[in-house]
Formats: C-alpha cells, sequence, structure tokens
C-alpha cells in the first residue's frame, strides 16, 4: 500500500482492516510503501516481491 495513495482514507480504509484483524487477533502484515500513490508505478515496483510471497505459500 503506498502512503501517498488518494484514495487510502476515503475508499481504501486500510486502517479499518488493520483494526478489525487486531480485535480478531488475526496476523497479518501491510506494508505501507512511502511516497508511492495508486498508480501503475507502484505495481510495477512491487510485482515481484508480490507474486513470491503468493507463491512461497503454494510450495
Amino acid at each position: 500500500q503506498g502512503d501517498a495513495d488518494n484514495f487510502l482514507q476515503e475508499q481504501l480504509k486500510t486502517h479499518l482492516l488493520q483494526e478489525a484483524s487486531g480485535a480478531a487477533d488475526y496476523p497479518m502484515t501491510i506494508r505501507m510503501q512511502p511516497g508511492y500513490d495508486h498508480s501503475y508505478f507502484f505495481i510495477a515496483s512491487f510485482i515481484g516481491e508480490h507474486l513470491a510471497f503468493h507463491a512461497g505459500c503454494l510450495y
């Protein structure tokens, strides 16, 4: 998640997901990336890490 995302507070509401996870004592990791918004550049910058994470869960 980019911390400069203009959709963060009003639409994505990541903070509510964090609160719900904590209330349910469910472990979760949210990585806020400084300076990134809701653009293709964010996706292109982190897609490799994202795919590697999911591949690690499968194998």
